[in-house]
């Protein structure tokens, strides 16, 4: 294995191991050998054979079996894993040199039984001590036939097994000072998640009046460890959850850590919340309260609560009892307050490391092992079950109280709190000041720093809800309309089109042969070989003894293999029911007929005395020369597909004046080769020209671009004319409706002349030469422009495109706007663009910036541009296939009103699925391949991958010749990327 191991943390762990196990104290001295066996279930998250392991080694080893005997070590492992630890194995000198027993590495067989194996290890655990009893964890069970087949050799011998989890626990509970700083790190982490992530989502849920469900809020603080702000510096991907988290409110509550987050939306009374993070393999655990409106009751308890956490972490020191440190909370309890003994939960924590709860070391009255200094607990005590008297609803008459904290023992001072989350009242009270409490300096003053915004957002909670609802109620209203006429005006639309069905071009058949005298007369074909007619592209092979022709496209694929003395060549061939292509479908002259779905061919590979060559040798040319005519056929096919449904353009008028409007040493974008090469863009009479200096040429006419746009150098290092086309046009082999001319600061040359190539001796000279060069560019490119119009005698507006490839959209021809994946915990949404042309591919924009939501909205609705939104991905293949396969029918279903939420309000959206959600609208795996296959009109060459990872998404209202005013976004959404 590539990776490194720790080796001097593991001659101390397993030193500290064999140790404890020569003082033979507890379950230790039953032992004679110990046995720990590591198998593979992906379900098991926590377990004491992969936490020793991780302990030891640093890392798991699946289907890993240790021995450890009295005076020797046995891994029996893969051969991967044995190199990775014979870094503990190989030692130099004396093999006992580290004062631990030397290792011997066996490595597993894969395909036999691990008889020899087992009968080493099962020889060593004989020989250790008395050889008749195993220590093992008999809670770890681990599935497979390789684990069983250890166990029951184990069985079969007659070993007596017994249980060490809870003295190897105790063993392993001390922390060294790496292991504590791991620890503190994941405790950081967890504050910081709480902090600046949760507590302030539930602020903003309050201060809203949102409605979330537990879980939804739950799976929020998933995410939130994915982003880097919120792990102070650490690695995401060396961070992970200990346990979903649990957030608990309106009546329902358990005080444990094995339950789960339910799907009730979060009532504003107690809040508790337990979330735990795991940084490198090492656990935290934090829990804590929040309340709004508490009343005094609930108050006091909270403050009594906290007050018993201070008398817990006052016991919990070195050298005292676990069971002592819990009776002496109860006994504080029961004379403070001892109504509430009955309400405090049983157990008031755990030991906590790899495993998150450690189930020997759990904080009760039962348990007799005492603290040690280093050991790290996560201490949770709450209240259950109590009643609030001012409660009327039935989520509201019942409420707990539950914190928890992290913690690290110390020798004689109290314990040390790891996360040091702020819990005072006032640090998880939200107060919502009402208008008859605006005099109470005292209320005021507290709720100055309650979750960090204070009761000053309260206050202007109610004002603030209002202004907003009220502009979200004139943008509904709005939009209302908009709804109304949008399914009468496509309904009128699509039944004046009725009829008009494009007919579906039928697939050509290919003829190898029109008449006998082109067959071929080789001599492989009468020697019944396998013969390929490149000129005809046809296969000839011998089929019952006759020669028998095969056009190259009725051959699906090819495939050769060599077996012993054989050499094997398969042909399959395009049959009905085979995909011959997602565009074209299975269409074939008689598909009645008899077809042909497979042959295979077979040759010797041994030369016979007397053959010049070896029988196998025509099956090997035939395989190499079949794939060098289907690639040629496939990429001829390829290129006609791509000039299927260009519109033939008009000849360029060339204007022979040398005054035309020209711009030199500029780069097009899609290249015209696989190099980008210069050239000069010049104006003639109905169009551009480019012509780069190898001589290539590509000719946009005036009358065919639809959408122009200019980019200007400021604040860039490029400078972009870009024209988007009304109908595709061919260059490069390729079909392409956006071009571009470009050129760069500092590199290139208009016709103003070549300019002072720039450099860094003096920053204040190279920051001047650059400003020219800058104003210089700008201006010959509007220079250019300028006469374009006036030679056309067109009005030309162009827009800033500000980055590359600019996406452009009409308007004119937008149907709709459907935002998909829309939720409170997402951070992201994506964007579906309907065109009327309902033939027309949908568009989508995926990963838009969910803060961006409400001035898109903003915008259609004041471009009259119907919107829509919803939480799921939908099919919009099916969609648009059912709606342009019945139109009226689509229509008198409601038509758009389906994308509709069926409620209004954050409230309205439920977990269950809507009405529509059917069949018909769930995405396949099928179709998103079909739609990431197609080429996008849009798409660059290869050398602007890394720009078109940020796309700026701009809607034109009209065409080019009347570009203005040319209407886009009033804002940037970065990294967006166009299916």
């Amino acid at each position: 294995m590539a990776v490194n191991l720790d080796k001097e943390a593991y001659y101390r762990r397993i030193k500290r191991l064999y140790s404890n196990w020569k003082k033979g104290e507890d379950e230790f001295g039953k032992v004679d050998a110990i046995v720990v066996s590591v198998g593979v279930d992906e379900e098991i998250v926590y377990a004491k054979s992969t936490a020793i392991q991780t302990w030891l080694f640093g890392y798991e080893l699946t289907d890993t079996i240790m021995v450890f005997c009295d005076t020797k070590i046995i891994f029996l492992a893969s051969k991967k894993k044995v190199d990775f630890l014979k870094q503990v194995a190989m030692t130099k000198g004396n093999e006992n040199a580290n004062g631990v027993p030397p290792i011997t590495l066996l490595t597993r067989e894969k395909n036999e039984s691990n008889k020899a194996n087992f009968d080493k290890m099962i020889e060593a655990i004989r020989g250790s001590k008395e050889g008749k009893t195993v220590g093992i964890f008999s809670k770890d069970k681990f599935p497979g036939d390789y684990m069983k087949s250890w166990n029951d050799t184990i069985t079969a011998e007659g070993l007596e097994k017994v249980d060490i989890s809870a003295v190897v626990a105790y063993a392993m509970a001390v922390k060294e000072d790496g292991e504590l700083s791991l620890m503190k790190k994941a405790a950081a982490i967890t504050s910081e998640v709480y902090s600046k992530f949760f507590k302030e989502r539930v602020m903003e849920i309050v201060d809203a009046d949102e409605k979330v469900r537990h879980s939804k809020l739950a799976e929020s603080v998933e995410k939130a460890i994915e982003e880097k702000k919120y792990l102070g510096g650490a690695d995401p991907s060396t961070v992970e959850m200990c346990y979903p988290p649990i957030i608990q409110s309106g009546g329902n509550y358990s005080l444990k850590f094995s339950v789960v987050s339910d799907k009730n939306h979060m009532h504003f009374g107690a809040i508790t919340c337990a979330m735990g993070i795991r940084y490198k393999s090492y656990c935290s655990n934090l829990v804590r309260t929040l309340m709004v409106d508490p009343p005094q009751e609930m108050q006091d308890n909270y403050n009594f609560l906290l007050q018993v956490e201070e008398e817990l972490l006052k016991h919990l020191k070195h050298g005292v009892k676990i069971s002592e440190a819990y009776n002496a909370v109860q006994e504080y309890v029961k004379k403070e307050k001892s109504d509430l003994v009955a309400k405090l939960t049983k157990n008031l924590g755990f030991a906590m490391g790899i495993e998150f709860r450690e189930g020997s070391l759990v904080v009760n009255s039962k348990n007799q092992y005492k603290l040690k200094k280093g050991m790290v607990l996560s201490v949770s005590l709450g209240f259950a079950d109590l009643v609030n008297k001012d409660g009327k609803k039935d989520e509201q008459k019942k409420y707990a109280l539950f914190i928890g904290d992290t913690i690290q023992i110390n020798e004689e001072d109290a314990a040390t709190i790891l996360t040091p989350v702020k819990k005072k009242i006032k640090n998880v009270g939200i107060f919502l000041k009402n208008d008859d409490e605006d005099d109470d300096e005292e209320d005021g003053d507290d709720a100055e720093e309650l979750l960090g915004k204070g009761a000053r957002s309260a206050a202007l909670l109610a004002d603030r809800t209002r202004n907003e609802m009220t502009a979200e109620e004139k943008r509904r209203a709005h939009q209302k309309e908009l709804a109304n006429h949008l399914n009468e005006e496509a309904k009128r639309r699509l039944t004046e089109r009725q009829g008009d069905q494009q007919i579906q071009k039928a697939r050509k058949s290919n003829v190898s042969y029109k008449n006998v005298s082109q067959m071929p007369r080789e001599k492989d074909i009468r020697e019944m070989k396998i013969f390929i007619d490149k000129k005809y592209e046809t296969v000839v092979m011998p089929v019952f003894g006759i020669a028998t022709p095969f056009h190259i496209a009725t051959i699906k694929n090819i495939s050769m293999s060599v077996e012993g003395d054989y050499t094997y060549l398969r042909i399959n061939f395009y049959v009905p029911g085979s995909s011959l292509g997602r565009q074209e479908g299975n269409i074939f002259p008689n598909p009645d007929a008899t077809f042909v779905k497979e042959i295979t061919y077979r040759a010797s590979n041994l030369k016979t005395p007397g053959d010049p060559s070896v029988p196998s040798t025509n099956l090997q040319n035939a395989f190499r020369i079949i794939k060098e005519v289907q690639k040629r056929y496939k990429t001829r096919e390829a290129e006609e597909k791509e000039k299927e449904g260009i519109v033939k353009q008009d000849s360029l008028v060339i204007n022979l004046n040398r005054s035309n409007p020209k711009l030199k040493d500029l780069y097009i974008r899609p290249n015209i080769a696989q190099k980008r090469m210069q050239g000069s863009v010049e104006a003639h009479t109905n169009g551009f020209r480019f012509t780069s200096v190898r001589g290539d040429k590509v000719d946009i006419l005036y009358n065919n671009i639809k959408h122009a746009i200019f980019q200007p150098c400021d604040g860039e290092m490029i400078i972009v004319l870009h024209f988007h086309l009304k109908n595709a046009i061919m260059f490069g082999k390729r079909r392409h409706t956006d071009v571009q001319f470009y050129t760069e600061v500092g590199e290139i040359t208009t016709d103003l002349g070549k300019h002072q190539h720039m450099h860094d001796r003096d920053d204040l000279y190279a920051e001047q030469m650059e400003r020219e060069m800058r104003h210089k560019l700008k201006s010959a490119f509007k220079n250019f422009i300028e006469k374009v119009e006036t030679l056309t005698k067109e009005e030309l507006e162009f827009e800033d495109a500000h980055r590359l490839p600019p996406f452009v959209v009409t308007l004119d021809e937008v149907e709709l706007v459907h935002f998909e994946r829309v939720q409170f915990h997402l951070k992201n949404f994506d964007v579906v663009i309907v065109y009327k042309d309902y033939n027309k591919k949908v568009t989508m924009i995926n990963a838009v910036p969910v803060n961006s939501l409400d001035p898109i909205k903003e915008w259609l609705n004041s471009c009259d541009i119907k919107y829509t939104e919803g939480v799921q991905s939908l099919n919009w293949t099916k969609i648009m296939k059912t709606i342009v396969d019945d139109p009226e029918g689509f229509f008198e279903q409601g038509g758009w009103s389906f994308l509709d939420p069926e409620g209004e309000g954050s409230g309205a959206e439920e977990d269950s699925e809507s009405e529509m959600e059917d069949e018909t609208f769930n995405p396949s795996a099928d179709d998103e391949e079909e739609e990431q296959e197609e080429d996008s009109d849009e798409d660059y060459s290869s050398d602007t991958e890394d720009s078109s990872k940020i796309i700026f998404f701009y809607i034109c209202t009209v065409r080019w010749r009347h570009c203005g005013p040319v209407a886009r976004f009033p804002f940037n959404l970065k990294m967006l990327e166009t299916k």
